[in-house]
């Protein structure tokens, strides 16, 4: 042991580990001071439809936000609304949050429609940019269409609470309006917005928010709050891989492409079993896609033509229809993916599928069956030979003089053989090219394979 301490590498090490954990730990000591003397405003940015995804985005922003000790966590908003389930878990979110949250709706162009305006109303401060919109919150359905007198009383009445219950602390001008954006769908500007009193600035970029938001005071589940922006430290929250991810799979010309890779990466193991790559392609691809399926608004009825399709296709490979039914199931993708992703009735919010991509797909799934539909046909008509009679025309070398009467050696597809002369054939040397004539029992009939003629050669 006393050897060991005093090992000069074993030291070096020492007094390097000791100065990087002295190093680490007044830094992390010197951060709180940093952040005491300087505020954080912990920026986010939820674009698009709501998703799983955008909710993990916002609940982790809140924890980190809490976390750090920020000032204040503002969610620039540019949404069309989304599902009530989603909307429900962002508002139950916001407003348990002990940092004061500040929904600003940007940039210019953007809106905060449905889902969207509720959400601005379960921040603790409210913000526009010019010539952006906040409303249209009427119920539908999950795809979009028209709810019936029954559903659509007991969803607008469970709305209109909740908007009342966000919007009472703004004034009985913000709820009648709010009342309003349920009822007939009514959408403002960001003037009117601010002249009603349902936001609280119109900001043209974040440095003019944060000059706004600076003396401003709201209220969170742990008293009133001034807020305190000046010189306030930014820090913007970047989706996490995962978030990421997610994100792309709400694209439905991604969960098309994964659909159709799926599928046809799953018949190909089905029908060339032993391997595990398609296989496991297949079933990631598909995974992956019905996560997306399930977060779109979509029409079910769809689905059917992509069974259909995939049905005619394998159909195809077992009856001589010569193509037809390939045909067929190339039409009925291209129509089940347009049913699917891009129905009259699907909300008008949400991308539809790109038709050409459609289309090239669909035609590359068909040439694929084709492809696989001909080499199918052509493998009917080659004779079956196994074992033995698969050495038959082939060719290999003499390991000894063969010579008439008598056994010889020589090596065929890699196997040592006993062979005999073809009656009539004169003695090949060993080293010699041999060709297999016929298979007799455990020997073979060779002879020497004559060379191909020359042109205008006469034999």
């Amino acid at each position: 042991m006393k050897t060991s301490l005093h090992n000069p590498r074993i030291l070096v090490s020492l007094l390097l580990c000791l100065a990087w954990c002295v190093a680490s730990l007044t830094s992390v000591a010197a951060r709180p001071a940093f952040q005491a003397d300087q505020p954080l405003v912990l920026w986010l940015t939820a674009d698009g439809p709501l998703t799983p995804a955008m909710v993990e985005y916002i609940q982790r922003g809140l924890e980190n936000a809490a976390r750090q000790g920020a000032e204040a966590l503002v969610i620039e908003l540019n949404t069309p609304g989304g599902g009530v389930t989603l909307m429900n878990q962002i508002v139950t979110s916001l407003r348990a949050s002990q940092v004061p949250v500040v929904v600003y709706i940007a940039p210019r162009g953007a809106m905060a429609g449905s889902a969207g305006s509720v959400i601005t109303l379960a921040g603790h401060a409210a913000a526009m940019a010019p010539e952006t919109t906040i409303g249209a919150a009427s119920p539908v359905g999950m795809q979009g269409e028209d709810l019936d007198q029954t559903m659509l009383a007991k969803e607008t009445n469970i709305l209109k609470a909740t908007m009342r219950s966000l919007a009472e602390r703004r004034g009985p001008q913000v709820v009648k309006l709010a009342e309003a954006m349920i009822e007939t769908a009514q959408a403002v500007s960001s003037q009117e917005a601010l002249q009603t009193g349902l936001i609280d600035f119109i900001a043209s970029d974040q440095s003019q928010l944060l000059e706004q938001l600076d003396g401003f005071q709201v209220e969170t589940i742990s008293g009133v709050r001034r807020l305190e922006t000046t010189g306030a430290t930014v820090e913007t929250q970047s989706a996490s891989l995962i978030e990421e991810l997610l994100s792309v799979l709400t694209d439905p010309n991604i969960v098309f492409l994964l659909i159709t890779i799926g599928v046809q990466s799953i018949l190909i193991e089905i029908s060339s079993p032993g391997g595990w790559v398609a296989g496991t392609i297949g079933v990631v691809c598909l995974a992956l896609a019905f996560y997306g399926v399930g977060v779109l608004d979509v029409n079910w009825f769809g689905a059917v033509f992509f069974i259909l399709a995939f049905a005619l296709f394998i159909l195809d490979l077992k009856a001589p229809t010569h193509g037809a039914l390939t045909v067929a199931g190339v039409v009925a993708l291209i129509v089940g993916a347009l049913v699917l992703f891009n129905s009259p009735n699907l909300p008008a919010s949400q991308p539809r599928v790109s038709v050409p991509l459609v289309i090239l797909m669909s035609l590359m799934t068909g040439g694929t069956f084709f492809g696989v539909l001909m080499f199918a046909m052509r493998a009917r008509k080659i004779p079956i030979r196994v074992g033995a009679e698969s050495l038959v025309g082939r060719r290999g070398r003499a390991l000894s003089p063969i010579r008439p009467f008598e056994l010889g050696q020589v090596r065929v597809a890699s196997e040592q053989w006993s062979a005999e002369l073809l009656p009539g054939e004169d003695e090949i040397p060993a080293g010699s090219e041999v060709e297999v004539i016929l298979v007799s029992g455990v020997r073979l009939v060779v002879k020497r394979p004559r060379p191909p003629v020359q042109p205008g050669e006469k034999r």
